[in-house]
């Protein structure tokens, strides 16, 4: 063999002194195969083995002594069992004088290297289980083993009947299975003593192993007889007492519920239940430890010398190994050996050192022949060579078939996680039967009677710790840890280990994301994949096919029908493949699922099943109980509410976040007060505050989901929940921690959407209302958990559901004051800036809201009332406090520089001081009535927040909407204030001169402000404003043409504003189409303007001008009286086709008497400016020669005037038809020429 197979087969010890002289390795070295001197052994070139020592205790390796011959063997050596620097702190067990394994000895191994249990490796165990199992088509001796199965690995320890029924006999555990065994294996059972032989054999091994490493040949002076009994008693320890079974399933007092409880020197689990990205505190908090040396001696420590890691061919085993290896020879390493030269080695004693020399990776054996002790010879052979000795003749290929279908056999059976099954082959026998003892024990009165269930429960504890605790876990083993957690529960008593079902609880429900995304993305696909990462907990068994070379399963009456499985015959595990290849088992395992969960709400369900149940561990360990009465958990716990009177609505408010505040700075100063006595740092309270923080997560999850789903009064509850919970954290937490405060304040925060979306949905309060008493059995008691540690009231004011509408909104701004308070607390403001951004926010528009409110009430105030002539003290509080809830909403958002926010509510504020104007015009006599300075001022303040709107805004690119919208408010406060300085002028403090130019000025800004030419919604409304604006000033010049004498200039500039305006308002008008009357009206006035001055006109020529501008534009109303026409129709046919009211987007419907008063006045007027035409056409005519133009013109309108007045006679005529008469004579009108050009 070459250097890669000489390479040392065993590490050098690190810290021998760790653990009683087991050091193990560190990870790095444990998996570098060159470092661990790992080779590669081709057993007759037929089969595959590598070793990689995981760890040692054995000292450096010494060449092992020669003894000469004749060297008496039956004599002992003077070193004999006593400690040597050559034997290290492992003392005798190095030289292998026990071979007797332990029944808890793979358990050791499993906690050592918790890493490999689960998923990499299939079997761990001793090495002399191993050999047993591979021995068996060889050897008629009896086989008895406990399997035990974690995950995808198999546990093998001995299960020595004799130790277990002499331990019946003697304390009456185990009756059971010494019933069971004696009714279907063994009816005459009784224990068998050890021949004297096999003392003999032992003690002379013993001697000669120390004669080697003595290295004096010679026989020494036997030790003292006060030394004898030691050795006397170490043989037998060794071979009985070793083995010692501890007691069926007491409580150890290292499980103690007092923390004090554990004593030193006791081996700590893995990092406890604080785990990866789950640790919300910190990793010193372990769990109690579960061991200490009492256990230790009983089984449950790792006592090989060495620990190796064995790839057989495609089987992968952690194997626990004693035997002694050396020096010397023509290899590093060397197996020694002691042979009875009268006993040829037989096929068994062969198989044992290749096997041996195998898993240690031992290239040679040396053997020393002896006949009745005395040394003869010694002879050196390959590991190699081994199969191939005489009278010991094997195939290496039998062999690895053996241990494929052996190890096939046990995974396709012993399928239940938590399970004990017991292989069992009889002595002689050819059957090897696998039972079910967990199954039979559950038949007994008491299913704890099985010793191996603790052990397995703390494996299977510690295996989903280790696979939590890795930083790049991939969801797919979710399934394999919640299945691990699922199944050590199961096995625990719940009023032994609180702890442990406590903390696996708490595991499970962080096996659930809380903050997944609401789609489940491809995350749950792997959970199905790579089904040889995961194992199944609840499927049967399934039996192999027949093709496949299956074990037996049937009911054939000679076959034990309590057996799980059956080897009819122990030749079958010879034949190659007889059952399924190791590698197909693992691909056909049944595939352990996460669950998924088709909704958050059932997420969070499942979270808070576990919650609970870890919650009632942690309650049911704390011996010291209050003055709490017992609480029923199926009746709601009443909750001391104080009555709405009492507390006085919105101002009670204040007083209770003065206490919550002090609360949160007590809080930081690390308060603790628990009513259940718990006492700080024990394992219960550590693990309550981590179940009550979970539930808290998970009842604001489901109040978020709820919330989405618009049931209000579910999310409010949820949230209750949520902030009680953690209302019970702060009274146990003695160190809060800046997360759980930023937690609280993202809760205040979901709490105060709840209560503003309640007070905008207030038509629904009956469901909402069912929804919030509603309460689950969960909830229930949980929230009874809670109330053993606190009252839970602290944020009672938060979660009320009120039905006012005020406090409504008041306790949802409280609960964004709260949230906002608890960000300056600590550095959680810099920390987290986004979440600082949307409480601000909220702030901001749960401010905005309020002041609408107030705001509405006010305006409501002044709408009721109608004899005061003054404001009343209620309004103006109305208005301060509306104002006040702007100014903080203003300020909230600028400070986070949200410019278009802060521009509504500056609008908000404009249209508040706009109610407080209108409040002002009431006072007076309507007929005596003048626009006050009071109006003026708030008309101005308004103007002022407009224009601080729109400063703030900046431009119209950042928000349109928003900027168009503040436009039209201050275009619609200008054309307010200009509109009532027109209809109510203060004469009495201001000239004529001084109201025209203020009023001309507030109507020129308000045209700036409206903007027309936008296409938009708001458009037309612009363009109406615009043209009522026009019309306004058109009509003003127009009266101070009227009244103003003398000033000629003045005049002549009043005449040219109030035609252009007039100009500009029919333009305006004539493009909407729902304003026919107001055209008409412009229309008329224009008319009248002309008529106007045409009385100041002397020449007949003037006026003739002027008259003939006059009709021309009453052939311009065609366009008025079409649309009032088509209109006047529509109504006509409205009631023959459909009784409903007009659809809303409608144009208004005419107002009829405006349009008969405008028709009469335009008749009378038409008919005037006909008979005037007619008069001076007339006139004319007489004074000059013919024309024929103007004969023209006059025949004409002496026709229209003609049916005009035969029209306005006819009273019985319809409004339709006068209109029709009227679009006729317009039409002549126009063809005719209407007047001289």
């Amino acid at each position: 063999m070459g250097d890669s197979k000489e390479a040392g087969a065993e590490c050098p010890p690190a810290g021998a002194a760790a653990r009683g002289g087991l050091s193990l390795l560190s990870q790095g070295e444990s998996e570098d195969p060159s470092a661990q001197g790992s080779a590669l052994f081709l057993g007759g070139n037929e089969v595959k083995s590598r070793a990689v020592v995981k760890y040692s205790s054995a000292p450096p390796r010494t060449a092992f002594a020669r003894l000469e011959e004749k060297t008496d063997l039956k004599l002992p050596p003077a070193n004999w069992l006593r400690e040597s620097a050559k034997l290290g702190p492992a003392g005798t067990t190095i030289l292998g004088n026990s071979k007797k394994s332990k029944p808890f000895s793979s358990f050791g191994m499993a906690y050592d290297f918790i890493d490999s249990v689960g998923n990499d490796v299939d079997v761990v165990s001793d090495s002399e289980n191993i050999k047993k199992l591979l021995k068996i088509p060889y050897s008629k001796s009896h086989v008895s083993m406990a399997v035990h199965r974690i995950g995808r690995t198999l546990l093998l320890d001995e299960l020595d009947i004799q130790e277990l029924f002499m331990r019946s006999s003697q304390t009456g555990d185990w009756t059971w299975l010494k019933e069971f065994y004696q009714r279907l294996i063994d009816q005459k059972w009784q224990r068998k003593k050890k021949s004297k032989e096999h003392w003999y054999q032992k003690a002379i091994l013993s001697k000669f192993l120390y004669y080697s490493i003595n290295g004096d040949g010679a026989a020494q002076p036997v030790p003292s007889t006060a030394e004898q009994p030691e050795s006397s008693s170490s043989d037998q320890t060794n071979d009985s007492d070793g083995a010692s079974w501890p007691a069926p399933f007491e409580m150890p007092s290292s499980v103690s519920e007092d923390p004090s409880a554990s004593s030193q020197g006791s081996e700590p689990l893995e990092p406890s239940y604080i785990v990866g990205h789950v640790a919300s505190a910190p990793k010193e908090q372990n769990l109690t430890t579960l061991f200490n040396d009492g256990e230790n001696s009983q089984g449950l420590k790792n006592d090989f010398v060495r620990n190796i890691l064995w790839t057989f061919e495609d089987i992968h085993m952690l194997v626990g190994s004693n035997m002694p290896i050396f020096g010397g020879g023509r290899y590093p390493a060397v197996s020694l050996r002691l042979r009875d030269n009268n006993k040829p080695i037989n096929v068994l004693t062969g198989i044992d050192y290749w096997l041996d020399n195998l898993i240690c990776n031992v290239p040679e054996l040396v053997m020393c022949f002896h006949v009745n002790g005395i040394v003869q010879k010694y002879e050196m052979i390959k590991t190699e060579e081994i199969p191939n000795l005489e009278n010991s003749n094997f195939s290496t290929k039998v062999i690895k078939d053996i241990a494929q279908n052996i190890l096939s056999f046990l995974k396709s059976n012993c399928t239940k996680e938590g399970h004990t099954y017991w292989l069992f082959k009889a002595s002689g026998s050819d059957i090897v039967k696998l039972y079910d003892l967990t199954t039979l024990c559950e038949e007994t009165e008491d299913k704890y009677q099985n010793p191996f269930t603790m052990p397995v429960a703390i494996l299977l504890y510690k295996v989903a710790c280790n696979m939590m605790m890795k930083k790049n876990q991939n969801k797919k083993h979710y399934g394999t840890i919640r299945t691990l957690l699922l199944n050590c529960v199961k096995l625990l008593d719940k009023s032994r280990h609180p702890q442990i079902i406590a903390s696996a609880n708490y595991m499970l429900s962080e096996l659930f994301q809380l903050d997944e995304p609401k789609k489940e993305e491809s995350s749950e696909s792997p959970l199905n994949e790579n089904s040889d990462e995961s194992y199944s907990e609840e499927e049967e068994e399934m039996p192999d096919s027949d093709e496949n070379g299956s074990y037996s399963t049937s009911s054939d009456p000679s076959d034990d029908n309590k057996a799980v499985a059956i080897i009819k015959s122990v030749g079958e595990l010879s034949v190659p493949e007889k059952y399924k290849s190791i590698h197909q088992i693992r691909v056909s395992m049944p595939s352990c699922t996460f669950p998924v969960c088709h909704d958050t709400e059932e997420r969070c369900r499942l979270v808070l099943s576990y919650v609970l149940e870890g919650l009632k561990s942690v309650d049911s360990s704390i011996k010291k109980e209050s003055d709490l009465p017992a609480a029923d958990p199926n009746t709601p716990i009443p909750l001391k509410y104080e009555d709405e009177s009492t507390r006085g609505g919105p101002e009670g408010l204040e007083k209770q976040m003065a206490l919550f505040l002090d609360k949160m700075g007590s809080l930081q100063k690390g308060n603790y007060s628990s009513q259940s006595g718990m006492i700080p740092g024990s394992w219960q309270h550590k693990m309550k505050l981590q179940l009550i923080l979970k539930s808290s997560k998970a009842y604001y999850v489901l109040s978020d989901a709820a919330m989405s789903l618009q049931k209000y009064g579910r999310a409010l509850r949820y949230i209750k929940l949520a902030l009680q919970s953690h209302d019970t954290y702060c009274c146990l937490c003695t160190n809060m921690l800046s997360e759980v405060l930023l937690f609280l304040s993202q809760y205040l925060t979901l709490c105060g959407d709840i209560q503003l979306m309640l007070a905008q949905n207030a038509n629904n309060r009956a469901a909402h209302l069912e929804e919030f008493n509603y309460q689950t059995k969960e909830d229930q008691e949980i929230l009874h958990s809670l109330h053993r540690e606190s009252s839970c009231q602290g944020f009672a004011w938060a979660t009320d559901l009120s039905t006012d509408l005020e406090s409504q909104l008041s306790v949802s701004c409280k609960c964004y004051e709260a949230a906002n308070e608890i960000l300056q607390f600590s550095d959680l403001k810099s920390q987290n800036p986004e979440h600082y951004v949307q409480v601000l926010k909220r702030m901001g528009n749960i401010r905005n809201e309020m002041g609408v409110f107030y705001m509405n009430q006010a305006a409501a105030l002044q709408s009721e009332r109608v004899v005061s002539k003054s404001v009343s003290t209620a309004e103006q509080q109305l208005w301060k406090k509306s104002f006040s809830c702007f100014e903080k909403g203003i300020h909230n958002f600028e400070s986070i520089d949200d410019a278009t926010n802060a521009a509504l509510l500056l609008c908000n504020t404009g249209r508040l001081m706009r109610i407080c104007a209108q409040a002002h015009c009431g006072a007076g006599d309507e007929f005596k009535r003048e626009f006050s300075p009071e109006e003026g001022l708030y008309y101005n303040k308004a103007v002022d927040y407009y224009l601080k709107a729109l400063r703030s805004l900046g431009t119209r690119d950042i928000h349109p909407a928003v900027w168009d919208s503040v436009n039209w408010e201050l275009s619609t406060t200008y054309f307010t204030m200009a509109t009532l300085q027109q209809d109510y002028a203060p004469l009495s403090r201001k000239a004529q001169e001084q109201i025209e130019k203020e009023v001309s000025e507030a109507m020129m800004k308000s045209l700036k402000y409206c903007d027309v030419d936008s296409v938009s919604a708001r458009q037309p409304l612009c363009q109406y404003r615009a043209a009522t604006i026009h019309h306004r000033l058109a009509s003003m010049y127009h009266s101070c043409l009227r009244n103003q004498v003398g000033d000629e200039h003045l005049r002549k500039q009043h005449r040219v504003l109030a035609d252009l305006h007039y100009s500009k308002a029919v333009k305006l008008f004539q493009l909407l189409k729902d304003a026919p009357c107001e055209l008409l009206r412009v229309q008329l006035e224009r008319v009248a303007f002309a008529e106007f001055q045409m009385t100041s006109q002397n020449s007949n020529v003037g006026k003739l001008k002027t008259l003939s501008g006059a009709l021309d534009i009453m052939v311009r109303t065609k366009h008025a009286f079409q649309l009032i026409r088509k209109e006047l129709v529509e109504e006509f046919d409205q009631p023959k086709s459909d009784e409903s009211p007009p659809a809303a987007d409608s144009s208004p419907s005419l107002n009829r008497e405006e349009v008969i008063k405008l028709l009469s006045i335009f008749e009378s007027r038409l008919s005037f400016l006909l008979l005037q035409s007619i008069k001076l056409l007339s006139s004319t005519k007489k004074k000059t020669s013919s024309n024929t133009d103007e004969d023209g013109v006059l025949k004409t309108n002496k026709q229209i005037y003609s049916q005009l007045l035969r029209a306005t006679a006819n009273k019985n005529a319809t409004l339709l038809e006068r209109i029709d008469v009227l679009l006729h004579l317009l039409d002549q009108l126009a063809r005719g020429g209407g007047g001289v050009q």
